[in-house]
């Protein structure tokens, strides 16, 4: 018998009652328009970000690399994420924006769906692996890159719309 999702009641809605893992039933939750945002800062070296907004890097355009990698990434959430839904998305999209004077590149990832759950877990793999792929392609021009921040930065649909307070580059 799936758990029944238990809500913010402060149950574990992963955990069936004998202990196992579960995914979770959403079958008689209503379909609505779920979206969710999710924000990843990278922190370099301001000369790195430089380069990386000029393209001047050797293994070519960051930027559109990391946008597509994000969206792909998206794509396969529920592959990745162990109890997260296989969701038919209905858009995906992955901003960047480089900062040279700071050293750091904001990448903001939106995911939509019409559907019985939320998209924050895309949203958050696609703002990830967007953020992993900018690494991977200024390591070889700095090692010290960082990915300091995931975060959620909003969820719309079903129960509760949610909207985090502070700019993600903070």
């Amino acid at each position: 018998m799936p758990y029944k999702d238990a809500g913010d009641g402060g149950e574990l809605t992963h955990v069936g009652t004998d202990g196992t893992f579960r995914m979770v039933d959403v079958g008689e939750k209503p379909v609505t328009r779920r979206e969710a945002t999710a924000a990843a800062v990278v922190r370099m070296h301001p000369e790195t970000a430089r380069r990386l907004q000029a393209a001047d890097l050797p293994k070519g355009d960051v930027i559109g690399t990391a946008r597509l990698a994000g969206i792909m990434a998206a794509k396969r959430t529920g592959d990745l994420i162990p109890l997260a839904h296989p969701l038919p998305l209905d858009v995906v999209d992955v901003a960047i924006t480089v900062a040279p004077e700071e050293g750091h590149v904001v990448i903001t990832a939106m995911a939509a769906t019409h559907g019985r759950t939320g998209v924050e877990m895309e949203a958050m793999t696609a703002a990830s692996v967007a953020a992993l792929t900018v690494y991977d392609m200024v390591k070889g021009v700095e090692r010290g890159v960082r990915i300091a921040s995931v975060e959620l930065v909003a969820k719309s649909g079903g129960r509760h719309d949610w909207h985090r307070t502070g700019n993600p580059e903070e």
